[in-house]
């Protein structure tokens, strides 16, 4: 039989206390945080955060844990004496969000103005995090750069979750870091387009009828459940109720009623794409036409300066 081994020294927190029983009925039960994670529809580093007393479990999973570990309950009375604001690492409101989307089966977005952050390519979101509040912090950009594209590696994946994104045509219009990134954007999407789990559509601003202020993203668990999540101008909130799903789950059928088809939604990237290139092109010319400009400037300042005849030689 297993014997719980307690340390000399005082427990760090209520927190700590339970993530050390937690882990105590899991060996108990012989399972391995691996098993656990897939017995309760989450990742293993997660069950080590939970075990850590770093993070806080959600009591449903909690409930869930007893009834797997035949614990009688032990978790959840220990769990609800918790002091959870004390010592535990909590995600902000968006870490949330990327804790859920990396254990979805699949994912429905609308996005305006911005484009979807599974959809980015390096080049763009650099760009919209060089106006953000990482501005002039060419590291904390390259940070969460990193970690945006690190979140797109099972869903820009043949075999990944599926991905349904509408793009307002406003994500596609509105330009972060000039032409060049725009159309390897543009690029990017045309190609991400060709897996056959991801699936992106258009409203082109001829066909807007539902007034739809904000962004939503639809995030199909394991569990079957389904969780939303919209953004204000500083915050982002997540939530399974189900009128709050019901109601932006119909928003966004009826936005979905109003994109083009697929075949007609590329089309419409690949018209976006010329008129970058178009663009491009047309800031090289400028470019090359100042360059031009200014080296024909120094040319007459260098000319029109004073002139000594040869042989003689300034006085002092």
């Amino acid at each position: 039989m297993a014997h719980r081994k307690l340390k000399r020294e005082p427990t760090a927190s209520s927190a700590v206390m339970f993530g050390e029983e937690l882990r105590f009925y899991r060996e108990m039960a012989g399972m391995t945080q691996e098993e656990l994670g897939k017995a309760l529809h989450c990742t293993r580093p997660n069950i080590t955060r939970y075990e850590s007393g770093q993070r806080r479990m959600q009591p449903e999973m909690v409930e869930q844990a007893d009834v797997l570990l035949k614990t009688g309950g032990a978790l959840m009375r220990l769990w609800a004496r918790v002091d959870w604001s004390v010592g535990v690492e909590h995600p902000d409101w968006f870490q949330s969000h990327v804790d859920m989307e990396s254990e979805a089966v699949g994912v429905r977005a609308f996005e305006l103005a911005v484009m979807n952050g599974l959809l980015q390519c390096r080049e763009y979101a650099e760009a919209v995090f060089s106006v953000s509040d990482a501005a002039g912090r060419p590291d904390v950009i390259a940070e969460r750069t990193a970690a945006r594209l690190a979140r797109q590696k099972r869903f820009l994946d043949p075999e990944g979750p599926l991905l349904l994104v509408i793009l307002d045509e406003s994500a596609i219009r509105t330009v972060f870091g000039g032409p060049t990134v725009m159309r390897r954007q543009m690029e990017h999407l045309l190609a991400v387009a060709e897996l056959p789990n991801v699936i992106i559509q258009v409203i082109p601003f001829t066909r807007r009828g539902v007034i739809v202020n904000t962004s939503m993203v639809l995030l199909e668990m394991p569990d079957g459940r389904t969780w939303v999540y919209s953004e204000s101008l500083d915050r982002g909130d997540s939530t399974d109720d189900p009128e709050i799903v019901a109601r932006h789950r119909r928003s966004y059928d009826l936005l979905h009623g109003e994109a083009l088809p697929v075949a007609d939604s590329l089309a419409l990237i690949a018209d976006a794409l010329e008129g970058f290139r178009d663009d491009e092109e047309r800031a090289r010319r400028e470019r090359l036409a100042k360059e031009q400009l200014q080296r024909r400037q120094r040319r007459q300042l260098h000319r029109g300066g004073p002139r000594i005849p040869p042989g003689r030689r300034p006085s002092a």
